[in-house]
């Protein structure tokens, strides 16, 4: 082992993220790395899009929060999210708190949204005695993919998302702002784009217009960089799907995803959509120490369900805003 770097880097695949940069030795810190880790990050995750660390020393969520905090960018609360999540101080986060015997399909961080963060760690703190991988998967060639047809409506036309929040079926709006000012939510929305309304029972309905497609702002490469997938109906199990619409109005669903102009996506073009991520998905077992760093436009990430504890924590950096 060269003394002065302790490390290994080598391809965790045959093709596409991560990379896999591995502690040669027992006891190496690597908070205590990072700067010989800087410029091997900075030359490879914008080629690979993911950087899996392993065999390293990190020292509890402290030191993942230290770690994350070291590429120069304060760390992001979670503002405007679309999921449960346990803040655990300092711009760490729980991953998804959705029930195990669940699967979140792949995304990119936040593209519902307008902002996102351009970098996005994980760390495992407890791995799962079965499944609970974080898949992820190469959001420029999943955009190489997909029908072109497909790609260009959606860049033309982008997706709108609306929500309603609260009800008891969704993330209520408190939670999702973190806040109980209405003043400061419509601020927020103001300043985001986001179309807001108050409805008659106290809960809130929000829309926006995001991008289908974006262009890395580095590499300059097209990404694939939206959650239609995830927002539209078609990605509920059809007997939940059956059984909310019996009780409410579509435009009153938790949330639905359509193009920028408001009109149907097609549930054949999900599925082309969703059969693509699937076949590019790259899944790997978590190993206690773990930590996952991805750069957020160019790799999605996902979670495949679990048995037994699991406890993965996320952190968030960057933000970039969608170029007009």
């Amino acid at each position: 082992m060269n003394a002065a770097v302790p490390f290994t880097v080598l391809p965790f695949t045959d093709s596409g993220p991560p990379l896999l940069i591995r502690a040669d030795a027992a006891s190496v810190a690597l908070q205590d790395t990072f700067p010989r880790l800087q410029p091997l990050i900075d030359e490879h995750l914008p080629r690979c899009g993911g950087l899996l660390f392993r065999g390293f020393e990190v020292d509890g969520i402290e030191g993942f929060r230290g770690f994350a905090a070291g590429f120069g960018h304060p760390l992001l609360n979670y503002e405007f999210g679309s999921t449960p999540r346990t803040g655990l101080g300092g711009g760490v986060y729980t991953s998804t708190e959705y029930p195990p015997h669940q699967s979140i399909p792949l995304h990119n961080e936040q593209a519902y949204t307008r902002e996102w963060p351009m970098k996005i760690w994980f760390y495992c703190a407890i791995a799962p005695e079965q499944g609970g991988e974080t898949p992820i998967a190469d959001s420029r060639a999943i955009y190489r993919r997909i029908d072109p047809a497909i790609r260009a409506r959606f860049a033309a036309r982008g997706v709108m998302y609306v929500r309603n929040y609260g009800n008891g079926l969704d993330v209520p709006w408190t939670q999702v702002f973190n806040t109980t000012d209405r003043a400061r939510v419509e601020a927020f929305c103001h300043s985001h784009a986001i179309v807001c309304e108050w409805r008659e029972d106290g809960d809130l309905r929000t829309r926006q217009v995001c991008q289908g497609v974006a262009r890395h702002p580095r590499t300059g490469d097209r990404v694939w960089f939206n959650q239609a997938h995830l927002f539209h109906t078609s990605n509920l199990a059809p007997e939940i799907r059956e059984s909310l619409l019996a009780v409410v109005d579509e435009d009153e669903l938790p949330r639905n995803a359509y193009y920028g102009d408001g009109l149907p996506i097609e549930e054949t073009v999900l599925d082309e959509i969703r059969a693509v991520l699937r076949e590019e998905q790259v899944k790997f077992p978590w190993v206690v120490g773990d930590v996952l760093m991805l750069d957020n436009m160019l790799t999605a990430h996902a979670r495949a369900p679990f048995k037994g504890p699991r406890r993965i924590v996320v952190a968030m950096a960057e933000p970039c805003r969608e170029a007009n």
